[in-house]
């Protein structure tokens, strides 16, 4: 890996303000310590080798192809990756991202439970 670790700080800046979402969003999506994601958008650890599973673990969060960043790192433009265009891919992101959001909502009534409070009930569910 090349290392064009300000060109992966941008990617990562950039899709986080695209989906509103916030470092701990993304940690919790993907399972890279926030600590990790912030050194990633400051490129505060350019030097530094990363484990090509963060890498793939962000991208995938993100919604991107999981070898994303990976090419981005090496100064390759991530829409030659041949999965790209790849409907069955996308289709299985979207899929993993929605398994993550239930993760994240049963974690929440898990640790409400054990707070012993009350889950909060989804309107959506018609409780």
């Amino acid at each position: 890996m090349a290392g064009e670790w300000s060109a992966v700080a941008v990617a990562i800046k950039t899709r986080l303000a695209e989906l509103g979402w916030t470092q701990q969003e993304l940690s919790q999506r993907s399972q890279v310590s926030v600590a990790t994601i912030r050194q990633l958008q400051n490129d505060t650890s350019s030097a530094r080798r990363r484990n090509p599973r963060t890498l793939t673990a962000l991208s995938e969060a993100l919604g991107w192809s999981p070898d994303h960043l990976a090419a981005v790192a090496d100064g390759r433009d991530p829409a030659e990756d041949p999965d790209a265009d790849d409907p069955i891919v996308a289709e299985l992101a979207t899929i993993k991202e929605s398994l993550a959001i239930m993760s994240s909502r049963l974690d929440a009534i898990e640790q409400q439970l054990a707070d012993g409070d009350e889950p909060e009930r989804d309107a959506r569910s018609g409780d």
